[in-house]
């Protein structure tokens, strides 16, 4: 399973390898060697129809369901070693299950939020100003220029470029995230 990732910066693409996928909300116990940690906000959908080379006129059936998530980086290995290392660590592409449907993400109101500790640090309002289904549909026929989608692979888009979420000197972080009135994932960040 390839987990695509259409970044904020560089607006290139990289793929993490599942190991990085969390998907049951399970405490990260940060290496040694990691001294801070960074957190780019995501949209993901996860791909229902295998495709290569995937138009823009039929994207809309290669995907069933999208969802918010948080993408975590060790913000050292990012500019010591650059995105690609900083890609791999496990457990750090927290992408929440169940899906919702376009009409969730499509639709004014709704809003994802993520805290840390309680205090809100992203949030973003569906439906107002910023097309959010577009965003995703254009990544998932731009990446399939170069990666073959197949069912059951994510694609994923960073909302913003990755943030500092903990310093070297924090031992401990809780992080949540709601979306539709719901919890997506609540978790703490060990060191």
């Amino acid at each position: 399973m390839n987990i695509t990732v259409k970044t904020y910066c560089s607006a290139g693409y990289v793929c993490r390898p599942d190991t990085t996928w969390e998907r049951e909300s399970k405490d990260f116990f940060s290496p040694e060697y990691v001294r801070n940690i960074l957190y780019s906000p995501v949209l993901f959908a996860r791909i229902s129809k295998a495709g290569k080379f995937i138009s823009e006129k039929f994207v809309s059936r290669y995907y069933d369901g999208l969802n918010f998530g948080i993408l975590l980086y060790p913000g050292n290995i990012l500019e010591e070693k650059g995105l690609a290392q900083a890609s791999v660590l496990d457990h750090t592409s927290i992408l929440p299950f169940p899906l919702y449907g376009k009409e969730a993400i499509a639709s004014a109101g709704n809003e994802f939020m993520f805290r840390k500790d309680g205090e809100v640090l992203f949030s973003v309002r569906t439906g107002e100003g910023t097309d959010l289904i577009a965003a995703m549909e254009n990544c998932i026929t731009e990446s399939s220029m170069y990666v073959s989608q197949r069912i059951g692979d994510l694609v994923v888009v960073e909302l913003a470029g990755p943030q500092l979420l903990m310093s070297e000197n924090e031992k401990r972080a809780g992080i949540s995230a709601t979306f539709c009135d719901g919890t997506l994932f609540g978790l703490s960040i060990v060191r």
